[in-house]
């Protein structure tokens, strides 16, 4: 709430994500918290009321992000109704191939309010810019992609680093990231098509 209200007006906010995949459990990688969903629906509208309580200028959101059936009611649970229901904008995550993105970003628009994709690209799991992008920007959704430049997050490294640690060679293709640590990119075809795509969209820079 101190957050929200400290940067209530501030234009540099485009939206508030106020809590990321909260019906996450883990993958497997921790221990398993008993009744986490029923929990985390307690406490999730509330999460949201204490940030509409410090009156921003921005909209709210809680991105939806597993699951094949997010324009189905009767198909969501706890927690993702209540993410439906509170969102002032609806936003999701996937990390899946184009027709699975596309798939996704249409259960996400049949509830009429603007849409974001807060986290896609993988290239390694067939999620890229090249087949999400051109997706996003035909049903006008806006995309985010969390990385940018390789550094000491290292998400160059696919998800299986953390059983498979890279120490001897690179993987054979990078999770994310954009640029190279020198600045330079990973793979130019993508950065042209960013260029391309953004330029399409928003007019060229002044």
């Amino acid at each position: 709430k101190d957050i929200v209200g400290s940067f209530a007006n501030d234009k540099r906010i485009a939206v508030w994500d106020v809590w990321n995949e909260p019906n996450n459990k883990g993958g497997g990688n921790y221990p398993q918290t008993p009744d986490k969903v029923a929990l985390v629906a307690g406490l999730l509208a509330p999460v949201f009321d204490w940030a509409r309580s410090a009156d921003p200028s921005q909209p709210l959101t809680s991105g939806l992000w597993i699951g094949q059936n997010w324009d189905q009611q009767d198909k969501l649970d706890a927690v993702e109704k209540i993410q439906v229901a509170q969102s002032d904008v609806m936003s999701f995550h996937d990390y899946s191939w184009p027709e699975t993105f596309e798939k996704r970003a249409k259960q996400m628009l049949s509830y009429g309010r603007p849409v974001l994709a807060t986290e896609y690209m993988a290239r390694g799991n067939g999620s890229t810019f090249d087949g999400s992008l051109p997706i996003g920007k035909k049903y006008k959704i806006a995309m985010i992609n969390w990385g940018f430049v390789d550094g000491k997050s290292q998400t160059r490294l696919p998800w299986d680093s953390w059983k498979k640690p890279y120490t001897q060679d690179e993987p054979t293709i990078w999770f994310h990231e954009v640029l190279r640590a020198n600045g330079k990119p990973y793979r130019p075809a993508e950065v042209d098509l960013i260029k391309r795509l953004t330029s399409e969209a928003n007019g060229p820079r002044r």
